[in-house]
């Protein structure tokens, strides 16, 4: 890894007159802006200076403001990480300045992993992403779990600044050439309510970085990496094939028809209705014939809406609990006997009827 991206460097007069020389020269896209600022220390960003007086109104439930101060002074990493949410859920924004200026300076290099960790955490709590991004920048983790812990901090700060480009590269740095590995990876989101942490797989964070940055092809090459079967490999093969449209007509169907597939292994029948909307959606748009996807999706639409509304008026009566419980399973299990996937064909149980492999041209009009 090059240590220039990673650890503090000082600047020789020629390299600094060669970068002002390209600021000059031309106008530098804010992504490069970024990727100058984050090389080394000297880049780093400077926390705002906030006005004089009191930093935050005296609310209740708040910290009060000698209390505020002292740990300004003396709080540990912990402790400012604490006032920092406690900051931003009051709406603190002074507060956050002060707090941001001190995160920034209270843990010089170098410093053991877990501090360069604890001190970035802290300033995205703080709301300062570019702030993190510059504490991360200056330890150069060791190889393995280290340097992918380090990564996936990486990636959070790169998120909350809205740098997707970062945001890639480093999601590519962790997969190591291997994008279906990101399809087992949980990458923290938030915070929720109950102390649990929202988690997304990192192949759909990455899917989701790459069409911002407008690299469609590539999104859906990384959907198409995916290994997970069911509802997950379905999601994803619908939303390949919408990228794909370059791709000949016989290649989408087979897509979709594979997505079928999937959706019927997972029983997410309300999945499948999208498949077959999608599928007769794009057979029409290529002027073909979409009458077998618009029956499937006409029967199994009504015989789903059946059920479950069945399985409404029967929940709502006490004395029909064996009642409700077998429309339940209907809508679970809907390959048993009179369940609604009947009227997709008698094919084999986790399946769902293909559709000719080449799609037929839409008949003449008389």
């Amino acid at each position: 890894m090059p240590s220039l991206l990673y650890t503090p460097v000082v600047l020789r007069s020629g390299l600094l007159l060669g970068l002002m020389a390209l600021l000059l020269a031309s106008p530098v896209r804010a992504q490069e802006l970024f990727i100058l600022r984050v090389i080394g220390g000297f880049f780093e960003p400077k926390a705002p200076v906030p006005e004089p007086g009191p930093s935050a109104p005296p609310l209740p439930g708040s910290m009060p403001e000698a209390q505020f101060q002292e740990l300004l002074v003396k709080g540990d990493l912990q402790a400012l990480n604490l006032a920092c949410v406690e900051a931003d859920g009051f709406g603190f924004n002074k507060r956050l300045q002060l707090l941001q200026a001190r995160l920034l300076e209270m843990a010089p290099a170098p410093q053991p992993f877990q501090t360069v960790l604890v001190n970035a955490n802290a300033l995205l709590s703080c709301r300062a992403p570019d702030g993190a991004l510059a504490v991360l920048n200056r330890f150069s983790p060791r190889a393995g779990e280290e340097r992918n812990q380090w990564l996936v901090q990486r990636w959070r700060a790169a998120q909350a600044g809205l740098h997707h480009g970062l945001a890639a590269e480093t999601l590519e740095e962790l997969a190591q050439g291997n994008a279906a590995s990101l399809e087992t990876l949980a990458l923290p989101l938030k915070l929720r309510e109950d102390g649990s942490v929202a988690t997304r797989s990192a192949l759909d964070v990455y899917v989701d970085h790459l069409l911002v940055l407008g690299r469609r092809r590539e999104a859906a090459a990384a959907l198409l990496a995916g290994q997970m079967p069911g509802q997950p490999m379905a999601h994803r093969l619908k939303q390949a094939v919408a990228l794909l449209k370059e791709l000949p007509l016989q290649e989408r169907d087979q897509l979709l028809e594979r997505a079928l597939d999937q959706a019927a292994v997972a029983e997410a029948w309300g999945l499948a209705i999208e498949l077959l909307d999608q599928q007769r959606a794009l057979l029409e748009a290529e002027g073909m014939a979409s009458s077998r996807p618009r029956e499937r999706l006409e029967r199994l639409s009504q015989r789903v809406d059946d059920a479950y509304s069945s399985w409404q008026l029967a929940r709502q009566d006490p004395q029909q609990s064996e009642r409700t419980a077998q429309l339940q399973h209907q809508l679970r299990s809907p390959r048993a006997a009179g369940g609604h996937a009947a009227v997709l064909g008698a094919s084999p149980p986790g399946s769902l009827p293909s559709s000719p492999s080449t799609a037929s041209p839409r008949p003449s009009q008389p």
